[in-house]
């Protein structure tokens, strides 16, 4: 199965989440993935057999718990197949940094430009009439 499949469910891409953290028994991932899923024991058991027959997870046993956890590797070949479009966001991200840098740049000025703010009490607490 594809990387793209695998990660083309939304359950298995929440359990992947649940996994980022780290390793985490089979009944706690099943807990939260049925509850905010509503399927049933069975179904996140057969959502966690497509992820580590795909080897997105590795599974080790605990005395009768079983515990997983993210494999790295299938990550890493989906970055490697995502690097080609890195252009078409860097460029984007990069004009969202400019601009957010401007509107940054623009609210320090804006207090030197214009003195008090309408509206706002001078150093009396009295507002003057320019102000109103």
């Amino acid at each position: 199965m594809h990387a793209f499949d695998v990660l083309g469910d939304p359950v298995r891409r929440r359990i992947l989440e649940l996994l980022a953290d780290g390793e985490r028994a089979a009944g706690t991932v099943g807990e939260v993935v049925r509850a905010e899923f509503g399927i049933s024991p069975p179904a996140v058991s057969q959502h966690l057999r497509v992820l580590r027959e795909a080897g997105f997870v590795t599974v080790r046993p605990e005395g009768t718990r079983r515990l997983y956890a993210v494999r790295a590797t299938p990550l890493r070949e989906i970055e490697v197949w995502l690097e080609r479009f890195r252009p078409f966001w860097d460029q984007r991200l990069d004009a969202l940094a400019t601009e957010l840098a401007r509107g940054r740049r623009a609210r320090r000025e804006q207090p030197a430009r214009g003195g008090t703010t309408t509206g706002t009490p001078d150093r009396t607490g009295s507002v003057s009439e320019e102000d109103t």
